[in-house]
């Protein structure tokens, strides 16, 4: 079993709720490629799942989007991720999970940073990624629901969230 202690994480002054998302435009990857695309190109069709996660290969990358896939969020709404992960990262990560999700690929975090959920790693002068988060946003780009993790490691909480997406699509 893997030792790990639990880390309180700083205040983050993130996005919230009632506030319209930031539109952004990375390389969006799938199973099959990768291209350009913003956030609003995926709210313009419908409420999206916008969930922040350490860079791929991380445990809680592992834990995060096994049991996102299990839920099947996606029949209700757009499921997304960002990491600083690259795109080849990210196209493997998706193999492997067998995910019918696409990630974003921020390698520099200033997605992150814009949405107030940028970590500092410890020991690592410059380099950060993102804190776990989740946000629920509907077509207007506005957060109806935002989880961000308060300590190192930290899980969203899949059952609330899940009530909020009902909430949100019904």
């Amino acid at each position: 079993m893997v030792d790990f202690d639990v880390v309180p994480l700083p205040d983050a002054d993130h996005v919230a709720e009632g506030e319209q998302a930031p539109d952004f435009t990375r390389p969006l990857v799938n199973g099959e490629f990768w291209e350009d695309a913003s956030l609003s190109d995926l709210t313009d069709e419908g409420p999206v799942c916008l969930v922040f996660y350490p860079m791929d290969g991380a445990f809680p990358a592992t834990y995060i989007w096994n049991e996102l896939r299990d839920r099947e969020w996606d029949e209700h709404l757009t499921v997304v991720g960002v990491s600083i992960s690259t795109p080849y990262a990210h196209k493997q990560l998706i193999e492997e999970r067998e995910m019918p999700y696409d990630l974003f690929a921020d390698p520099a975090n200033g997605v992150a940073e814009e949405y107030g959920v940028a970590h500092d790693l410890d020991g690592m002068a410059g380099v950060s990624e993102p804190r776990p988060a989740v946000f629920l946003l509907d077509e207007d780009r506005t957060v109806q629901h935002a989880w961000v993790a308060e300590e190192w490691p930290d899980f969203p909480p899949y059952d609330a969230l899940e009530t909020e997406i009902r909430a949100l699509v019904d």
